[in-house]
């Protein structure tokens, strides 16, 4: 999906970080079983859960809101567009009017009999042409590849792009600013096409071992870029990254699944401690036509990674964003390729590592911009003066920063960030006054949980979508700065209703004192429960620094299955231990630095203790811990290290070997496997096995491009010289997220709620009754 700037805004999503799900059938326990009569029957059945309500029906299915806001220009009240029925629609918000900007009727192709599915869409700058992304095709984690078509809106002529070339091929297509040509990259080359001549132009060719205006897999996985091309503003232009992958060793995926004789699939793939391809940038002139290699001829700077690249809109200069392969240095420079100089407008640096921030909003005249930075412990929002590279800090605090939403440039007065300074569970709106210098809490006082906003261009109106552990997202059209309710553009009514029916306690958030530090977490516990009956205890782990589990949002059904391991006899936990992602400061988050695999652990295990003390209903010798990719890794070093605390694991996906997975990731927090050798060794779950007392399910797919089966295979050959006991179920062809094929995650979950049962088991009054 192409990056949308809207003019005057800097609109960014919140994202609903790591999410999974789960189950299977339970018996029905004594406290809840059914009478004879058909009331109570349906009482019953909507207070409790079974892995088919949450797999295999859709009744905690979850509707969202695709709305969009519309550029503006001039003084135009704000419109937004979401599609119906096959249609896009345009609301304008004040006053409320629905206008058709294109109907089913327009987006049907000559000759075929129903509209395209539209699986993507973006209109250009002057809403005379919609570009519509459709039959898509997933390449690695999203729908990337595909067929795009161009709506002209005046002669209602619907055309194909590159009708020419192979079909659900084209990826990345993007309007350039006047509307007039589309750029879009095919089997790794870039082309142009002129959509009043329909000529199409190859501006960077790619071959076997070259991408142009496309990134690799790590750069994807981990820097989160996909298209590697960007439009200067005046269209004249357009910039773009090549990746020469031929240093990176090829890796082998086989599928023996799908055909008589095993198939293979080769990708390159860069290991911790190996080389990265090689990244170069260039800006190519398309009138006349002429290429600039963007590298200056005395060049200091770190150029290991290039991560990001944009245009100064209202300069139009070329803004590069570099780091050197420890991650801890990074340089911000302007670009003038056509002299060959390159000029630093910032420098940061890290004693362990950079996180990578997408907040980098330039001013109208591009002389100041804003950035993200953890310079005083904290991470918060500076303005950076290009010309004396002085920083002014914006939002003084003992707190982070968790994002920059959005700046209000029509009327240069205000900011709005996303912050939580009094429990790191919650996210709530900020808004900052340049004219006064006075932060504001936006979301009201009485709301707790997630609130994301995508704020129209003119700053005076939002969509807020808000959600708890006890609440699906409800999504509502705002005014700001006042935060009145204009609208409810999505209640998932339905669905809250479904959930008020379930026999069900509320999570409770807590912190846990483990001596050097207070770690946040979340307990769910078991319905029903009595102080003379001891429960299981169940911790849901991630552990690294890449995401975090407690957060006060709608979890899904990940969320639905640790409810129904409660209504079983269960208590179910999340810790956020040292490391994570949360909202704590510079100090909580690094300290792992170097030590990925070995602080974490140690703080689960603390805090799984303290929890005992403090909960005396559950039962110490009964305690297991489950996770997926890096929960599955800190799944593996709690039984392995810590096998008198956790008797039981369940282990999806784990990097059972440090050594084994990417160098962008792994590099980041661990450093190189040369430099750190001990640091390796000791956060790979692999080299203590011979500690391991306790059950353990291994789950890996065979198709896992990200985290590969191969370390599992490893993590099995050391279990087997061990004399260690477990067990193993490997899904063929699937991929890290275990979801292909039919029935897979229902099959998955009935696997791990069985593996629990039979493991884990609730205590001996409990099971009477089950």
């Amino acid at each position: 999906m192409t990056e949308r700037c809207l003019p005057g805004m800097l609109a960014l999503f919140v994202s609903v970080a790591y999410s999974i799900a789960f189950i299977d059938h339970l018996c029905v326990p004594a406290y809840a079983q059914p009478s004879n009569t058909d009331s109570a029957n349906e009482t019953t059945s909507l207070a409790l859960l079974t892995l088919d309500r949450i797999y295999q029906s859709s009744e905690f299915n979850e509707r969202s809101f695709n709305g969009r806001w519309l550029s503006q220009t001039g003084d135009e009240a704000p419109s937004y567009t979401r599609v119906e029925s096959s249609s896009i629609i345009k609301y304008d918000v004040n006053p409320k009017r629905r206008t058709v900007m294109a109907s089913a009727d327009d987006l049907t192709p000559p000759g075929a009999t129903k509209p395209l599915s539209i699986d993507d869409y973006v209109f250009s700058n002057d809403l005379a042409r919609v570009l519509i992304y459709t039959n898509s095709v997933r390449v690695w984690r999203a729908k990337t590849r595909g067929d795009y078509w161009v709506l002209d809106r005046g002669t209602r002529q619907l055309t194909k792009i590159a009708a020419d070339l192979d079909p659900s091929m084209l990826m990345y297509a993007k309007f350039s600013p006047d509307g007039n040509s589309v750029a879009f990259v095919y089997k790794g080359s870039l082309y142009v096409q002129n959509l009043l001549t329909q000529v199409m132009l190859q501006i960077a060719k790619g071959r076997d071992k070259l991408l142009a205006g496309m990134s690799d897999w790590v750069y994807e996985e981990e820097f989160k870029l996909r298209d590697a091309f960007w439009w200067s503003p005046d269209g004249k232009s357009v910039a773009y990254l090549t990746f020469d992958t031929s240093p990176v060793k090829d890796f082998s995926l086989i599928n023996n699944t799908d055909s008589l004789y095993p198939a293979v699939k080769q990708f390159p793939y860069a290991k911790a401690g190996t080389p990265n391809s090689i990244v170069k940038l260039h800006a190519v002139q398309l009138d006349p036509f002429y290429i600039w290699k963007v590298e200056p001829k005395e060049d200091t700077i770190p150029i290991d990674y290039l991560p990001r690249v944009q245009w100064i809109e209202g300069t139009g200069q070329l803004i590069s964003r570099r780091m050197n392969r420890l991650q801890n240095h990074e340089v911000i420079a302007i670009e003038d390729y056509k002299q060959g100089t390159r000029t630093v407008v910032l420098e940061n640096f890290d004693d362990a590592w950079i996180d990578l921030q997408d907040e980098l909003v330039f001013s109208d005249d591009g002389k100041t911009f804003l950035y993200l930075a953890e310079s005083d412990q904290w991470r918060h929002l500076y303005r950076v003066d290009v010309s004396t590279k002085t920083r002014t800090l914006l939002t003084p605090g003992s707190y982070d920063v968790i994002e920059l939403v959005a700046v209000d440039q029509s009327s240069g007065d205000c900011l709005y960030f996303i912050a939580s300074p009094d429990a790191a569970q919650n996210r709530f709106l900020y808004r900052y006054s340049f004219s006064d210098k006075q932060t504001q809490r936006i979301t009201p006082d009485n709301l707790d949980g997630t609130h994301a906003y995508e704020i129209s261009p003119d700053g005076k109106f939002a969509f807020h979508r808000h959600s708890s552990t006890e609440q699906p997202t409800v999504t509502n059209l705002i005014t700001l700065p006042d935060h009145a309710v204009v609208e409810t553009l999505e209640s998932n009514e339905k669905l809250a209703e479904v959930v008020k029916q379930l026999e069900t306690k509320p999570f409770e958030f807590v912190q846990i004192d483990i001596g050097e530090t207070k770690l946040d977490a979340w307990v769910l516990p078991p319905v029903p429960a009595s102080s003379d009956q001891s429960h299981p205890l169940l911790v849901h782990v991630y552990g690294e620094p890449a995401g975090s589990t407690v957060v006060n949002r709608w979890g899904g059904k990940t969320a639905l299955w640790h409810r129904l391991l409660a209504q079983q006899g269960y208590m179910v936990a999340s810790i956020d231990n040292r490391g994570t992602k949360a909202p704590r400061g510079r100090e909580f988050r690094k300290s792992v630095y170097r030590q990925v695999g070995t602080l974490g652990p140690n703080d689960q295990a603390a805090a799984v203790k303290k929890l005992i003390e403090q909960r005396p209903t559950i039962d110490p010798s009964n305690v297991g811990i489950w996770g997926w990719s890096g929960g599955g890794t800190s799944t593996l070093h709690a039984l392995f290290r810590h096998s008198d605390t956790f008797r039981t694991g369940i282990s999806v996906a784990p990097v059972a070997n440090l050594a084994y997975y990417d160098t962008i990731y792994e590099e980041r927090y661990m450093g190189l496997p040369t430099d750190n050798v001990e640091g390796y060794r000791a956060g790979s779950a692999i080299n203590f096995v011979k500690d391991f007392q306790g059950n353990l399910l291994l789950v890996h797919g065979t198709a896992d491009d990200n985290v590969h089966f191969q370390a599992s295979e490893l993590l099995i050959n050391e279990l087997v010289k061990h004399n260690k006991q477990f067990d193993l179920f490997v899904y063929p062809g699937r991929s890290h997220s275990i979801s292909e094929g039919k029935n897979t995650r229902r099959h998955l979950m009935t696997m791990v709620t069985d593996y629990l049962k039979e493991h884990l088991p609730v205590d001996a009054a409990a099971d009477d009754h089950r």
